[in-house]
């Protein structure tokens, strides 16, 4: 009996080592658990927790989003950057009613790479010393090559062609409406290089210039502000691309200044007199 008693005894002592030893190799593990998690709720504890998000967060979020984006370009500054190395100032000697010479400043742009040149046929008719200055400063004598009375265009071809030719292209007026976008660029009153922005106000007008016993015929009208300076130079859709050719305003008074009406020949008609394709 009392071995059966050793025995027992023997047995429970032997598992309950065997269970120590299991709880010794675990230890370590539990004890890293439980640190584990003694940290992370020290850490819940100790920072903050972030603020739910509102209504007006996201609206303000959005608002900043917006503010830094950088937005794009206006058409006109796009278009003045188009058309800059197209454009030419005209500058004519021409017999003034004393019997001296007077100087008479134009516009013009490049149609082509050969190099010719559109603009009013009065900026240049009387000329007797025809000189043209490029944008990248060349300056040439030039020489009227084609003579389109009947619409006030003309074409000159310069001895001299800058290092770099950059024709301008072509728009379809057409394919515009009135109230569309168009822009000027010329050299009023000498000024070189000047923009003004305006819309269509309509399309085959007629309108006979002043000293001119020529009626021109279906022009386009529009707003954008042109003076002495800017005949010849380009009228240009919001891409860029030559529509016209300005040739003068409207103006009810003696007094040589724009008061909101100017007239363009349409490059479907200007063109011709350098050969570009009619539409």
């Amino acid at each position: 009996m009392e071995e059966t008693h050793d025995s027992r005894f023997d047995q429970w002592r032997g598992n309950l080592l065997r269970l120590l030893r299991i709880i010794r190799r675990g230890l370590p593990f539990a004890m890293g658990v439980l640190a584990t998690f003694l940290a992370i709720v020290i850490y819940n504890r100790v920072t903050p927790q972030p603020k739910a998000l509102t209504t007006q967060d996201v609206q303000n979020s959005v608002a900043q989003a917006m503010a830094s984006a950088t937005p794009p370009p206006a058409y006109s500054a796009v278009v003045y950057q188009i058309i800059q190395p197209s454009l030419v100032l005209i500058q004519s000697k021409a017999p003034g009613s004393d019997g001296k010479s007077s100087d008479e400043l134009g516009s013009g742009v490049i149609i082509n790479t050969n190099g010719d040149i559109l603009t009013a046929l009065h900026v240049v008719d009387q000329g007797t010393d025809i000189q043209v200055f490029f944008y990248d400063g060349t300056k040439s004598p030039a020489q009227v090559t084609t003579k389109q009375p009947e619409n006030d265009i003309a074409v000159l071809h310069t001895d001299t062609l800058p290092a770099e030719l950059v024709p301008a292209v072509m728009g379809n007026p057409n394919a515009m409406h009135v109230g569309d976008d168009v822009y000027a660029v010329g050299n009023p009153y000498g000024l070189y290089s000047s923009m003004s922005a305006g819309v269509i106000s309509g399309f085959n007008r007629d309108f006979k210039p002043e000293g001119s016993d020529q009626e021109l015929q279906g022009l386009i009208q529009f707003d954008a502000a042109v003076n002495p300076g800017n005949s010849g130079g380009p009228l240009l859709n919001r891409y860029g691309q030559v529509v016209g050719i300005v040739e003068g305003i409207l103006n009810p008074t003696d007094q040589s200044f724009f008061v909101g009406i100017g007239f363009a020949v349409p490059i479907t008609t200007a063109g011709g007199a350098a050969g570009a394709p009619q539409y």
